[in-house]
């Protein structure tokens, strides 16, 4: 069975994990998410309780007119005292904790917020569900946080090192994860993939914000 771990749309903030609605480019970004999934006849989709991530799959299950799932367990990584923020307050407020976070020595969590390894064990229940669900291809529509522990953790890189796996994200991104029976593990098969979104620039992350926490 394949997941396609999707990256919500763009939202309407730029704050730090605010749960608000998608922008309209984040309404674009999902429509063309749901035309390029299309041909993978998409069975069901998963997705996070926020807000940017229930709208994402709602736009894209357009063109798939599957059932969805909402679990809170898919949500971001918590930023604990940072959320709320914008990125220059984070940048001056917290500069101590984001070079040691830099160093990638150690799985830190988020003051007052959450580490990776607490994303794993929050979220990989849900992954086990769909993995036993009868689904061959779901879309999961989550977090970059997410994303990037979960790959981290089914690829053995240690959780000190997740940040390690892309800056950023694209908004609306595939990240395609194949589940080996045999063997009982995820296979990455690609990952950050936007190819649906290269035809506009207007689209990508550095038109809208240059940092990522």
């Amino acid at each position: 069975m394949k997941l396609y771990l999707i990256r919500h749309g763009r939202q309407c903030s730029r704050l730090c994990n605010v749960d608000v609605d998608l922008s309209e480019e984040g309404y674009r970004q999902a429509s063309l998410l749901g035309e390029r999934l299309f041909r993978e006849k998409i069975q069901a989709v998963y997705s996070s309780s926020l807000l940017r991530a229930v709208e994402t799959a709602q736009a894209a299950n357009l063109y798939w007119n599957v059932e969805h799932f909402i679990r809170p367990e898919l949500g971001e990584i918590s930023f604990g005292d940072m959320e709320g923020m914008s990125d220059e307050e984070i940048a001056a407020a917290y500069k101590d904790f984001k070079a040691q976070q830099g160093r990638m020595e150690e799985d830190l969590p988020y003051p007052g917020g959450e580490c990776a390894a607490d994303v794993v064990r929050r979220a990989e229940p849900v992954f086990m569900e769909m993995v036993h669900s009868g689904y061959d291809r779901i879309a999961v529509v989550t977090h970059g946080g997410v994303i990037r522990s979960m790959v981290a953790h089914y690829l053995g890189i240690p959780m000190a090192r997740w940040r390690i796996l892309g800056a950023s994200l694209e908004n609306c991104s595939i990240t395609q994860l194949d589940w080996d029976e045999e063997n009982s593990r995820f296979l990455l098969e690609r990952f950050n993939d936007y190819a649906h979104l290269e035809a506009c620039p207007d689209l990508l992350r550095r038109a809208w914000v240059g940092t990522e926490n």
